[in-house]
């Protein structure tokens, strides 16, 4: 599937199950997702039914691919334009050899922490549940592999990029976190992931073409 923009993974398994169950007259059938992408991220998800969902975790391991621009300068709560900007930093330092050279030392396994608005669990609870209460929690670093990191274009503050990754990743913390190295903030603007190991987005479904195919 390619995820709209301002749908969540779940409101897609959920419209998807009900014209499954429709059109197959059955009142009881799985549906899951390979991997979430955020409302505010568009691209490719991938749904399992029936047998297949017993592969998400198989799907959910592979390598993806992400496009999509960074804005420099500013930062948000929630790493992304979910919040709006809580701070402002200066780029006149930042130049296309600083930006090169940052995104190369973020290659490889590191270290990152989710961001706080995320659907992480913590104690039974997700971690923006806690972040929209105000209330401060704390999220362990994690390791996570960037196999590649590619600024494709810049035009300051906006930057875009090409991102290949390992399971766990989160693009609004590479963000951040790619803000702090250039001594200035940064947030995730847009998003879209392209691929999921052989999976390509060129191949993915529209939403409308599901619900005509099965109509």
């Amino acid at each position: 599937m390619n995820k709209p923009l301002e749908w969540s993974s779940f409101d897609i398994v959920k419209k998807l199950r009900n014209i499954l169950k429709k059109t197959l007259q059955t009142k009881k059938l799985k549906v899951g997702h390979a991997g979430t992408l955020d409302p505010l991220a568009t691209g490719l998800l991938i749904i399992c039914t029936g047998k297949y969902t017993k592969k998400i975790e198989q799907l959910q391991a592979k390598m993806k691919t992400y496009i999509g621009t960074f804005t420099l300068g500013t930062t948000t709560p929630s790493y992304d334009l979910e919040t709006d900007i809580d701070k402002i930093y200066p780029t006149s330092q930042i130049t296309k050899d600083l930006l090169t050279k940052t995104a190369q030392k973020f290659v490889g396994d590191l270290l990152q922490k989710p961001p706080v608005f995320s659907a992480l669990k913590k104690d039974g609870k997700r971690l923006y549940e806690y972040a929209r209460e105000n209330k401060k929690v704390e999220v362990k670093e994690r390791e996570v592999t960037i196999h590649s990191f590619e600024i494709t274009k810049i035009d300051i503050p906006i930057i875009h990029f090409k991102i290949s990754c390992g399971k766990g990743t989160y693009i609004r913390s590479l963000a951040h976190d790619f803000g702090l190295a250039l001594n200035s903030g940064a947030h995730l603007s847009k998003l879209c992931r392209t691929k999921i190991g052989n999976y390509d987005l060129e191949n993915a479904y529209e939403l409308q073409e599901i619900e005509k195919k099965f109509k």
